[in-house]
């Protein structure tokens, strides 16, 4: 019984060595590389990253899953014909195999830990919202940026231009930008998808996102927290320009609201509407 056992074993071993050796290569250079949310910031980036190591480290799990479960389901049919069920050799347990698997899933859990935790420091904590008061902060000059939730549409202040406020997001590529996410009403949550930046919108709470866009181009803003009615209406397509465009837009923002600026409340970290103007 005993070498059946470990003929067994050593067959599924070698299936897991296997297809380990076949999957992982392609999950790391096809895979991997062309996971969500792309490589826009260095934020993205770094979530490709994170993504792909995850991956790696679950594939030979999931080749070892997937290969027991086809070999045993192989290995152990019935006979062709036979109706009546028999039941397997009534062992308890297989030490070294129990203390292999215990072994490696521990280690892959702590390292996992481990790595997940120097990832989140090393990028800022950025993207995830880090609330009002962040651990870990980027070095260098950052552009704070606003943003401002409410029913049902974001709008966007530059408190370092005069706190004028627009309802379309610009950022200057190359410039490490500090999102202040922030709302009137009901619970927001800003997700700019290819920034890889997800950050609620409490109201009253000032909440604290960094990117640095990498490229010039697009990208897709959503509200990806259930807010009310017209909730599916809060999307718009924010830009990433180069520093001069950038310079050039803003400057052109002030110009156009310039009327209107003294009806702005003083910028702060949040505001407190009268409840009337509260449902949008």
């Amino acid at each position: 019984m005993w070498s059946k056992s470990n003929s067994h074993g050593r067959r599924i071993a070698a299936i897991t060595v296997i297809g380990t050796a076949i999957v992982l290569p392609l999950v790391i250079f096809v895979l991997g590389p062309n996971m969500p949310p792309g490589k826009a910031t260095q934020v993205a980036r770094g979530q490709v990253t994170d993504n792909t190591v995850l991956l790696v480290v679950m594939t030979p799990f999931t080749v070892f899953i997937l290969g027991y479960l086809g070999y045993a389901i192989w290995a152990f049919r019935a006979p062709k014909g036979e109706t009546e069920l028999r039941d397997g050799a009534p062992i308890r347990g297989h030490m070294p195999s129990q203390i292999a698997w215990l072994a490696t899933t521990t280690a892959a859990v702590l390292f996992l830990a481990i790595f997940g935790t120097t990832e989140l420091l090393a990028n800022n904590g950025a993207g995830s919202g880090s609330g009002p008061n962040p651990v870990s902060k980027p070095s260098g000059p950052v552009l704070p940026v606003q943003v401002i939730g409410q029913q049902w549409e974001f709008t966007y202040r530059y408190p370092t231009y005069g706190g004028v406020e627009t309802a379309q997001l610009v950022l200057p590529v190359g410039q490490e930008v500090a999102f202040h996410v922030t709302s009137l009403d009901a619970v927001h949550s800003f997700w700019a998808y290819e920034l890889g930046v997800k950050a609620d919108a409490n109201p009253g709470v000032d909440n604290i996102a960094y990117v640095k866009p990498a490229k010039v181009g697009t990208f897709q803003i959503r509200c990806a927290e259930l807010c009310g009615l017209w909730h599916g209406y809060m999307f718009d397509t924010g830009r990433i320009v180069s520093t001069s465009d950038f310079k050039t837009w803003i400057a052109g923002e002030r110009t156009a609201f310039a009327g209107i600026m003294k009806y702005l409340p003083k910028y702060s970290t949040s505001y407190s509407p009268d409840p009337p103007y509260r449902a949008g």
